[in-house]
Formats: structure tokens, sequence, C-alpha cells
């Protein structure tokens, strides 16, 4: 297993953010982990010039209602990418594989169907350590990661739509 910050990056790689606008859904179960993953993204995404007024967050109840979370985000305001985040982590029953693949499906769902990119933001862990060493911990904090993917997506589509 790595040991190193995963979530280390070139800054001078990623676009400008300023006139980009945001969503983020974030779930509310394992809110330890998930705040923190919300709050590495919110940062990440203004140290590249995004504002608070151009960053919308939602909260939901589990993992599970993420793709809803996200699909309502594209209804009814006009982003140029949702960044969804959550944390499952395996307990003793199949609980763990019904929702890890139905956000997994529903978040690719929602990539093909709508003209924004959707980030897949979710930790999928064995435990709690592993959890919180990727929420914040020695292998970085995943929300960031989730963050410079929806700013480098959004400047790709605006790059092929010209």
């Amino acid at each position: 297993m790595s040991t190193a910050n995963l979530s280390a990056y070139d800054p001078e790689s990623v676009p400008d953010a300023g006139k980009m606008h945001f969503g983020i859904v974030v779930s509310d179960w394992n809110r330890e982990i998930t705040w923190s993953l919300l709050e590495g993204a919110v940062n990440t995404l203004k140290k590249h010039g995004a504002t608070d007024k151009r960053i919308i967050i939602k909260h939901v109840p589990g993992s599970f209602e993420l793709t809803l979370g996200a699909q309502f985000l594209a209804e009814y305001e006009d982003l140029d990418a949702i960044i969804c985040l959550g944390c499952v982590i395996q307990g003793e029953t199949p609980h763990f594989t019904f929702i890890c693949q139905g956000v997994t499906q529903g978040i690719t769902q929602l990539n093909m169907e709508y003209n924004i990119p959707f980030v897949f933001g979710v930790l999928t862990t064995l435990n709690q350590q592993q959890a919180a060493d990727r929420a914040g911990g020695k292998l970085g904090n995943k929300g960031d990661e989730a963050a410079i993917t929806a700013i480098k997506m959004a400047a790709l589509q605006r790059e092929t739509e010209k």
C-alpha cells in the first residue's frame, strides 16, 4: 500500500476556475469523513479562482442519494461541473457492494445523459482508518482531487465546444 500523498499535483497544470460554476453534492452519512472531503474540494476550487458565489453545496442523507441530488443540481442550476462526495465503509453485509455499484452506475449515467461533467468523489474503503487517510490524512484528500478533476473536465468541455 502506498504511503505517499496521492493528492499532490502541479498547480500550474490546473486551469483558472474563476469563471466556472460548480455544484457539490455531499453525503451526510459518515460526515466526519465527507465534510472533510467537502472542505478539501471547496478550498481547492477557491485556490484556483472559484468564488463562494460560484459554488453551490447541497447535502443528501447518504451516498446512494448522491445521484439524484446531482441530477437535481443539473436540472435546476447552470453549472460547469458537479462534484459528488461520499464515503461507503464496508461492513459485514452485502449492503456495501449494492451501494457502491448503484452510486457508480448512477454517476456514470449522469455523465452520459447531461452535457456537464459529474465527478466521482466517493470513498469506498474497508474501514474507518482508510477513509480518514483519504479525507485529509496521510494519503491526501480525495475532495481536492475531485475538485481538480471538475476544473479540468469543465475546461476541457469549454475548449472542445469552441
